[in-house]
């Protein structure tokens, strides 16, 4: 069954150009492999049945030979005839089969066939396993190569290798009949190291071998070694790697020594060919790539890759997390596919050291762990069953997220996502309670087998970025899947009309161009994944994290390479965070006023390194300093007295950074840098007189607002607008409404009317409730949690136009961690698209430049104007956040300018 490199046995590949029909009619050329959705566009997300042909020279057979046709993988099931003759069948569409060829079947000119069935979802769907294929689209036909292989009568059917470090050698040979199986073991360099002889009589022989002191296989040094095995004439090679990767009270060791997982997620799609690698150069390209990124392992999704994937990252040593491909719905048929996918994978790729760690389900995607007793005695049965076929590997029984959670695994991992600035408080929060290995990963149904020393790792976090559309396009024009996405996110995830979206919005005012949103995007998915990393390493008990994603996939945006694998923006400085050993920076405030000092925790995270004693050097404009490291052992935090820094007293708003570099002697070990918003005390001197509710006269006063009666200020400021209010705007007044939520979820007091007619299915409403456009100010107030607008996995990007008394702000136009104080918990809606480069001073869009709403954004009402904003002014002490008081004083001064209309 599985396909062997080297040896004896001669091969004729029969990719290329097949014949095609599909039940739908739709029939022409298509090239195997490759999924049939890549290659029709009437196709692209046709399930169902098709047949390919095409024919062969059949080759010249020894008296002792047969002929067997090797598929890779045909999704889903498959029935092949030679010559009008049935040589096969096969159910599973990510694995490989074997048909062997009767005696006589072939002559000179030879006709293969194949019938294939994906089958959709008024069939058994959700009952195979099928990965991503219920998100991206679906994966049908021969998408893997075909090979006639010609064989020895009695040939190896399979060879399992465990190989540890010790050099010990545990191996299974399977053949297909009787006869004397010798091996021989050899190094890189070719040196024999080792041979063992078999009797085979039909049945699977288990055997040891010792190597003493082999190399170890380890992404410094991926030495792979080679079984060769001879079996009366039939020889074949088989490359493995002597490693051993476990863990031990809550941390990972490979080869024994300390592991620190720096790993992303890989849905292992491709631009043009779907799930069919291009070429091994390209799978090179990209593993190089990851590599260039800090990663030290990546998590290949829920489904089984072709066997290219793992034959490159066993050369290139880059650790993998692989899944079984998931379910949609646990049954008794669906349970016996999971394990016969598990027992296919562990044939076929069960030798490759660079695989170390299983999955089973991922999400509790098919299972129903919370409601259903049965699937976590399921669950906890599986992975026993896994860990004594294979216990060479760690095994993760669901790897959760949500109200999910593992019954009995070797990894306490966790999947959660938060957007910063946004949500800066909720990320700490969670990181610090995971860190503290919280009941809640576990089952609390009384049945968890929970050992109190698996290693945590945060599985899956991160934010969207956007990838530049002219570095995706595909032979010059746009890629198809930009026009997927629909209804993924709300909408938010379509990018077909990015651009054009752009341009109606206006938001050149704001960013430049289109570059430089893209650009500034880039920068935000950056600085996200940077403050998360960071606050992960401060956390000595998580041992590991999986970044979301590898590549963006399809409509899918948060990749660290785009589709086609081009760079983001970030990608040469991306290595610096991602790191084995990381300076972690500890900030209550990413600002401060002028002349102040502001405190810095300075943390030395080592990773899997030992380090003696080190110190942290630092530098902004023209300070410096240094500061002391204790020694520290591999897999610590080592905190330090960390830094009061000066703040600069001249000059400008600006944005310092803070340059940070880890010293062993003089070796530079680890670097980092650190953004600090920088602002200058305002002068409330010449600003407009307010009027304010009494409430907030204390900390108005304490900035130096100077207060009036309504009738005599230059402004009136309110939480909430009432009928008198509406009737001040519309003769004249001039209002600043700081509508953060608290004065209700509405812009006005009084409740709003209802247009007939009547409608007595809405339990008593009083008709249609009016829209923004009907009720001054003609905006809507909307919380964001529970939205789109919240900032969870698809990132909204909020900016501020940074122009007239705005311009006071330093950085931009995205808002950074130095607004996460001030972030508005709620948008506005009810502006048009024309107003996003006026009245709209502040706003966000999400996604793919969806869902626009607004921050801080004006109104003419009658005679005169209100200025609405959002942000949160009054979460700390009047004075102590610089960007609150700053935003305010530019609110205020914008507000008072708005031109009052002399009326006719």
């Amino acid at each position: 069954m599985t396909r062997f490199a080297g040896g004896s046995r001669k091969q004729m590949s029969l990719d290329g150009a097949w014949a095609f029909r599909h039940e739908s009619g739709a029939a022409g050329e298509a090239q195997v492999p490759g999924p049939w959705q890549a290659q029709f566009p009437e196709l692209r997300n046709a399930m169902g049945r098709a047949s390919y042909s095409r024919t062969f020279a059949g080759p010249e057979l020894g008296t002792d030979e047969v002929a067997v046709l090797h598929f890779g993988a045909v999704s889903d099931r498959a029935v092949v005839r030679v010559n009008g003759v049935e040589v096969g069948r096969h159910e599973g569409g990510y694995l490989p089969f074997d048909c062997l060829l009767p005696d006589g079947l072939l002559g000179r000119e030879n006709r293969v066939e194949v019938d294939c069935h994906l089958p959709d979802g008024s069939e058994d769907f959700a009952e195979i396993p099928h990965g991503k294929q219920s998100w991206y689209g679906p994966i049908g036909g021969i998408w893997q190569s075909v090979v006639l292989e010609q064989r020895a009568r009695t040939h190896l059917t399979r060879l399992d290798i465990r190989a540890d470090m010790t050099g010990r050698m545990d191996v299974e040979v399977n053949a297909n009949g009787p006869g004397e199986a010798v091996l021989t073991v050899t190094s890189p360099d070719g040196r024999v190291l080792a041979q063992a002889q078999v009797t085979m009589t039909g049945q699977a022989k288990s055997l040891q071998i010792n190597v003493p002191k082999p190399q170890l296989w380890s992404p410094e040094s991926p030495a792979l070694h080679t079984v060769t095995v001879t079996l009366g004439r039939d020889i074949t090679e088989h490359r493995f790697g002597f490693r051993r990767f476990e863990s031990r009270d809550g941390k990972f060791f490979l080869n024994g020594q300390p592991f620190y997982m720096r790993a992303a997620l890989d849905q292992d799609y491709y631009p043009e060919t779907i799930c069919t690698p291009p070429s091994e150069a390209w799978l090179e390209d990209q593993f190089t790539k990851a590599r260039q990124l800090g990663l030290n392992m990546l998590r290949c999704h829920i489904k089984v890759p072709d066997p290219r994937y793992y034959e490159v990252a066993d050369r290139m040593g880059l650790l993998i997390w692989t899944e079984i491909p998931n379910v949609a719905q646990l049954t008794e048929a669906s349970a016996r596919r999971l394990k016969e996918t598990m027992e296919g994978i562990l044939a076929r790729d069960g030798n490759h050291p660079c695989i170390v760690i299983w999955t089973l389900i991922n999400e509790d995607w098919g299972t129903r762990l919370a409601e259903d007793a049965s699937h976590r005695a399921w669950l906890a049965a599986m992975f026993d069953w896994l860990k004594a076929r294979d216990p060479s590997r760690l095994v993760v029984d669901n790897s959760p997220c949500n109200v999910n959670f593992h019954v009995k695994s070797d990894i306490d991992d966790f999947h959660y996502y938060r957007s910063v600035p946004e949500r800066r408080s909720e990320w700490d929060a969670l990181t610090a309670e995971f860190a503290s290995r919280p009941a809640w990963t576990y089952s609390p149904h009384g049945d968890a087998q929970r050992r109190g020393d698996e290693p945590l790792v945060v599985s899956e976090f991160g934010v969207w970025g956007l990838p530049d559309p002219k570095e995706v396009r595909l032979h010059g024009a746009e890629p198809w899947w930009m026009g997927t996405g629909a209804s993924w996110g709300d909408g938010a995830a379509y990018p077909h009309g990015i651009e054009q979206r752009f341009a109606d919005l206006r938001l050149a005012a704001t960013f430049g161009n289109f570059d430089a949103f893209i650009t500034a995007v880039q920068g935000y998915q950056f600085a996200n994944l940077k403050y998360q990393i960071e606050s992960m390493r401060a956390q000595a008990p998580i041992q590991g994290y999986v970044i979301t994603e590898f590549t963006d996939v399809h409509w899918e945006s948060n990749g660290l390479l785009d589709m086609n694998r081009n760079p983001r923006s970030f990608h040469a400085a991306f290595a610096t965070i991602n790191a084995d050993v990381v300076i972690v920076p500890k900030l209550a405030r990413y600002a401060g006023w002028a002349g102040d000092v502001l405190s810095v925790g300075l943390s030395l995270a080592t990773g899997g390194q030992t380090l003696p004693e080190a110190e942290i050097r630092w530098e902004v404009e023209g300070q410096s300093g240094r500061i002391a490291v204790a020694a520290a052992s591999a897999l610590s935090v080592m905190d330090t007295k960390g830094l009061e820094l000066d703040l600069p007293a001249l000059g400008p708003n600006r944005v310092l950074t803070l340059r940070l570099t880890a010293h062993v002697g003089e070796r530079i070990v680890a670097k980092n840098e650190v953004e600090i918003a920088l602002y200058q005390r305002p002068n409330p001197a010449n600003l407009p007189s307010v009027s304010a509710p009494q409430a907030l006269h204390p900390w108005l006063t304490a900035l130096g607002v100077t207060l009036a009666a309504p009738e005599t200020a230059d402004l009136v400021l309110a939480r909430v607008l009432a009928p008198p209010d509406v009737k001040a705007l519309q003769s004249g007044a001039k209002y600043l409404l700081l509508a953060d939520g608290s004065g209700g979820p509405t812009l006005r007091s009084d409740a709003p009317r209802r247009d007939p007619p009547m409608l007595p299915w809405q339990d008593g409403a009083n008709g249609i409730p009016a829209g923004p456009d009907s009720l001054l100010p003609n905006m809507s107030l909307h919380a964001r949690h529970g939205t789109m607008w919240r900032g969870d996995w698809i990132a909204g990007f909020s900016w501020i136009r940074r122009t007239g008394a705005f311009a006071a702000l330093p950085g931009g136009p995205l808002l950074d961690l130095s607004f996460d104080r001030v972030v508005p918990h709620h948008v506005l809606t009810g502006l048009r698209s024309a107003e996003f480069e006026g009245p709209v001073v502040s706003g966000l869009v999400v996604g793919w430049v969806h869902k626009p709403a607004a921050l801080i954004a004006s109104r003419r009402v009658g005679r005169g104007g209100v200025l609405v904003s959002t942000f949160r002014l009054f979460t700390d002490a009047p004075g102590v956040d610089p960007v609150a008081t700053t935003l305010l004083y530019a609110l205020i001064a914008t507000a008072a300018e708005f031109p009052v209309d002399p009326g006719v």
